[in-house]
């Protein structure tokens, strides 16, 4: 076991390309939950989240020769990840506008979070928050599938500018303009709801607003179905 802690992931992924059975395995697993909190984000829809997940990982698992070590072996994981469910996204044209299952709307890792939790609000304002929720990913559902992996990767998963370059492999200019023409965009459709939650709305987050920001990052995603919830990566 203390050989497996040992291993670089480099080491991992070249050990599995000489034919070591397990290497994958314990690649995967050292990643799994950040690479599966991209791919629900990014498609927004838990059954899409798993088809891609699925396809990213049995694409790295056969195109493992293919690395050429130009970039850091996670960076290259999120990539093919990212890249088979912008594909999911483009060919099933998937259900964008519904807001996410009930029980992806928690408060958790790296996301900014109310100090008061919904289980301590009165039902009226969870009701209010809970729809406020639902209207900023009806929003953010609505973008461009490549503007919202942009702003996925560098707003809600917290990838500098030239990392998520790197995954969505396109120049860092390519991901700062997919990034502001996303924020912008998300800024006119929640129009309504930063006029009604903060007359004079800060320009920073997602959408310009504080509040709605943090309905954003508040959904922390969870592990695929029947998979305990994943901890801080």
């Amino acid at each position: 076991m203390d050989a497996e802690v040992v291993r670089s992931d480099a080491d991992l992924l070249a050990d599995h390309v000489a034919g070591d059975a397990d290497a994958f395995g314990v690649l995967f697993a050292r990643h799994r939950d950040r690479l599966w909190a991209v791919a629900l984000r990014t498609t927004g829809d838990p059954e899409t989240a798993a088809d891609g997940l699925q396809d990213g990982l049995v694409a790295a698992f056969r195109r493992a020769g293919s690395f050429r070590g130009e970039a850091a072996v996670t960076t290259w994981l999120h990539r093919v990840v990212v890249n088979a469910c912008l594909d999911r996204l483009r060919a099933e044209k998937v259900r964008r506008a519904d807001p996410l299952p009930d029980d992806l709307d928690r408060a958790g890792r790296g996301s900014p979070t109310s100090v008061v939790g919904d289980d301590q609000l009165d039902p009226a304002e969870h009701g209010v928050r809970s729809e406020r929720r639902a209207q900023v990913l009806a929003a953010l559902a609505q973008l461009p599938a490549e503007q919202r992996a942009a702003l996925v990767l560098v707003d809600m998963e917290g990838y500098p500018v030239a990392e998520a370059a790197q995954i969505l492999d396109c120049p860092e200019g390519t991901v700062k303009s997919r990034c502001s023409r996303g924020r912008a965009r998300l800024a006119g459709l929640l129009r309504p709801l930063l006029d009604e939650t903060d007359p004079d709305p800060a320009p920073d987050g997602p959408a310009g607003n504080p509040s709605a920001a943090a309905d954003v990052g508040s959904l922390s995603p969870r592990g695929p179905p029947g998979d305990p919830a994943p901890g801080p990566a």
